[in-house]
Formats: structure tokens, sequence, C-alpha cells
């Protein structure tokens, strides 16, 4: 049993998840990190962890897989034997479109990845979260504004991380097992692109209150609050990072 913590995130490999990766390992935790094609990325996302005196542990597996997810919990266990925070960052999003276009090929892939696999993992950490537990779902503002004309099957998969994260909270609730959830609005990372549209925070930045995009870092800040011992009285709760929106 190792003495430092371990936390687990998914989608490790890029922008937000990379972000939190780092900042759980500035504060003394072993870092598994997730990801599901672009090992180069989450090797240099490991060399940065460790760089903080923690152990990392590179993870490829893709989490809407349930026999992959279960691979993967077993080899923390083997390596760590522990897992104390669960933060279900991966998802994936597609080019901008309205729904009169999309055919059921996407809007599934869409829902596995986005949805299945944050009750695949949260299902596997709560099995080994015997003294308790975090576990923090990356959801978005989409799931409140619906995103239509763009993506409003990312954004009802994100709707569905919020009602997960609700009925989880209290499902696990006695077992010590807190779950929240963050959600992030316009944020400078790579997703952008996979929509189709790089710049789109830049365009559309100047209707914020706050007139701006966020950092990855400004959501892992958010993330890393919900996940310890700070936010112990709060479960089944959001932290909207959204700069005003």
């Amino acid at each position: 049993m190792n003495s430092a913590p371990v936390v687990l995130v998914t989608g490790a490999s890029r922008g937000i998840g990379a972000a939190t990766a780092e900042l759980f390992a500035q504060n003394g935790y072993n870092v598994c990190i997730n990801y599901i094609k672009d090992t180069l990325s989450a090797n240099n996302v490991a060399k940065k962890v460790q760089s903080y005196g923690v152990n990392a542990l590179v993870l490829q597996a893709n989490v809407a897989n349930e026999d992959e997810v279960i691979a993967m919990f077993n080899t923390i266990d083997n390596t760590f034997g522990q897992i104390d925070v669960l933060i279900n960052n991966a998802g994936i999003l597609k080019p901008q479109m309205p729904l009169l276009n999309m055919n059921a090929q996407r809007i599934n892939e869409i829902l596995t990845t986005n949805v299945t696999s944050a009750f695949l993992c949260a299902r596997e950490a709560i099995k080994r979260m015997s003294s308790g537990g975090s576990i923090v779902n990356v959801s978005s503002g989409a799931a409140k504004t619906g995103s239509p004309n763009e993506y409003i099957d990312y954004a009802a998969s994100k709707g569905a991380i919020d009602t997960l994260t609700i009925g989880l909270a209290k499902e696990v609730a006695a077992l010590n097992i807190r779950v929240n959830g963050v959600r992030p609005g316009l944020i400078y990372t790579d997703m952008h692109r996979d929509g189709g549209e790089e710049n789109r925070v830049n365009r559309l930045k100047n209707k914020l209150p706050l007139g701006r995009g966020g950092t990855p870092e400004e959501v892992a800040a958010a993330i890393y609050f919900l996940a310890s011992e700070q936010a112990s009285f709060t479960t089944g709760g959001f932290i909207d990072v959204a700069g005003g929106l």
C-alpha cells in the first residue's frame, strides 16, 4: 500500500485532463494517466507528473469499453493497491451541425464515449473505495445551453453526466464517497478543433460576462477543490467554470 493518495484522470493526455493530472501531482498524488491514442502526449504528461516527486502510471484504454476499463483498474490495483480519487474527464466532440444532419453512428459514439465511460469508471472506482473517496465528473456548460445548431448530442451527453452526478452522489454518500461535477465553458483546449472551429473561444468570448476564455488550469483548480478535503461537506454539487454564463 502506498502512503501517497492515488488519482485516476481519464482523458489525461491533453487539455483539462493534463492540467488536472499535473495539479494533483503538485499536491502529492500518485497519478494514473489514462489516454486512448496519443502515447507521446500521455508520456509527456507523465514526465511532468514525475517531476513533482510522485509516481505516474500511463494507462492506454478506451474507457467506453467495459473489458478495457476492468483491465485498467486491475493494473492500478497491481501497481498502487488503492484508488482515492477518480476524475471522469474523457470525452469527445464531433463537427458542428444541426440534428437534421446527424446520424445514429455519430450520436451513439458521443453517448458511449462521454456517458458510458463515466458509468463504468465510477463503478470500478467505487468497488475499490472501501475507506471512502471522491469522484469528480467533468460536464460542460453545454449541458445547460443545449448547444443548438452546433452539437446538441455532446450537450445531451453532458446533461446525462449531470444527472449521473446527482444520483450517484446520493447512492454512495453512506460509503463516504463524494460525487461532484465541474461544468467548463469556453476553455482554450484542442477540443474545439475536433468540433470544426479551432478559434471558437475567440469568436464567442466577448459574449461572456468576464469577456475572455478560460484556461485548463482554471478548470483543474475547481476539479481539485471538489476532490479535496476542503470540499468535505459537498456532494452532488457543481462548479461552473464558464466566465459568468
